[in-house]
């Protein structure tokens, strides 16, 4: 799952209106060629300013989802990221520089290392640290922005949720200094039942308060309301196939509300089998990023039957795209194949595993102990797969803009605004 920051230049600046100028990002917006400068220990050869920590967690715990002992250096270059105050930002160039007010952590950056660091059992201090700062940066309505302070998302609420909980943190009673929880926020966001959209999430009420369906958002808010991380398992088949039942009420269930999200993204892959995605000046395409973690969505909420047929398109169709969005891609499409019980070696007749392991440092071999896999690590530095830039360049012009309202749910440069 990635991100999902908007790439819409002029759909973002009417929402944030004047806190980020366009022709003053231009200048400061980095090539999509690979940078001369990548750390080693680093998967992926673009350029990492945006999404370094991001697409290095997904590695790391897709790696781990499958078995694969990631390498020490992939781990330590994750871990010294982090800022003395447990938060990390997309990208600090200068690890050893301490961080200070200008250094811009994220809440969706942390969350997604937190949930890496915690399966490959980090020191507590790494992830106690990191759990920390996240609850100190809830909003009083219990969501999170993607910047500490900004207005809460569903995107960013329910990656949030999902990492406290994979770290052990039980969510559905952490309450901010408002009485509220993460659950309460995304129910908030959720389109209530009998209005165009009934039962899917929002990014974000619109300026006078209204809720649009937003594909790409449910497919978090299902996971974000049933605390589910990235690594999901499939949920108890409780939903007929193709139901679009809308389940109405004050007070629903984290279960029923996620079920409606659920029902609506069924209906979205009914026909086709993928999401597309709309982007402003450019012609609407299949949405491969989305698609997935719709997949991963519709498996954890029991619709495992509603999540075949998606599947099934991104193993015939998913391939060249990961291939030029490069590790998360890779990593999104393994989350997938794991709720889904397919097998990530043998998607579509590809090697996701592999695929994966070609674009950072080699994993320890079984049985292999720290040390020597520090040893093999400075000896056989592997070379990175080749990235282009294509959907990235998208991410990359609307990270900026998007940075002053929040982002939404996995770092893979799709934007805002979906359609099925």
């Amino acid at each position: 799952m990635s991100v999902r920051r908007s790439a819409v230049v002029l759909a973002a600046t009417a929402v944030i209106g004047t806190a980020f100028a366009p022709a003053a990002l231009a200048d400061e917006s980095p090539s999509a060629s690979p940078s001369p400068a990548t750390p080693a220990g680093l998967y992926g050869s673009t350029d990492p300013t945006y999404d370094g920590v991001w697409r290095q967690s997904l590695a790391l715990l897709a790696q781990h989802t499958v078995g694969v002992r990631p390498a020490a250096k992939a781990v330590d270059w994750l871990t010294g990221q982090q800022c003395a105050n447990g938060a990390f930002a997309a990208y600090r160039a200068d690890p050893s520089k301490q961080c200070d007010a200008k250094t811009q952590v994220d809440t969706n950056s942390t969350a997604a290392a937190l949930q890496a660091l915690a399966a490959l059992d980090a020191d507590d201090a790494v992830t106690g640290a990191a759990v920390k700062w996240l609850k100190s940066v809830q909003n009083e309505d219990g969501s999170w922005g993607y910047l500490p302070g900004g207005a809460g998302d569903t995107n960013s609420t329910s990656v949030v949720t999902g990492a406290l909980e994979a770290a052990g943190t039980d969510t559905r009673d952490l309450r901010s200094k408002g009485g509220r929880t993460p659950y309460d926020a995304l129910r908030g966001l959720a389109v209530p039942c009998g209005q165009d959209g009934g039962g899917a999430f929002a990014f974000q009420p619109d300026k006078k308060g209204g809720l649009a369906a937003n594909a790409d958002a449910t497919a978090a808010g299902v996971l974000g309301v049933l605390g589910e991380g990235l690594v999901t398992e499939p949920g108890d088949d409780g939903a007929s196939a193709g139901s679009a039942e809308c389940t109405a009420g004050e007070s629903l269930t984290p279960e029923q509300t996620a079920g409606n999200g659920a029902a609506y993204l069924a209906g979205a892959v009914a026909e086709s089998g993928h999401l597309m995605s709309a982007l402003a000046g450019a012609e609407d395409q299949p949405d491969h990023g989305n698609t997935a973690d719709t997949v991963v969505a519709l498996a954890a909420a029991g619709r495992t039957a509603d999540a075949r047929k998606p599947l099934a398109w991104l193993e015939k169709n998913s391939g060249s795209w990961a291939a030029k969005s490069g590790p998360a891609a890779y990593a999104q499409l393994i989350f997938a194949a794991h709720a889904t019980g397919a097998d990530p070696r043998d998607f579509g007749g590809a090697d996701l595993v592999k695929q994966l392991g070609a674009t950072g440092p080699a994993a320890r071999a079984a049985g292999e102990d720290g040390a020597k896999a520090d040893q093999q690590d400075k000896d056989n530095d592997n070379d990175k797969g080749e990235e282009s830039g294509g959907a990235d360049i998208w991410w990359i012009i609307g990270v900026g803009l998007v940075g002053g309202i929040g982002v939404g749910f996995l770092l893979s440069g799709r934007a805002k605004k979906r359609q099925p």
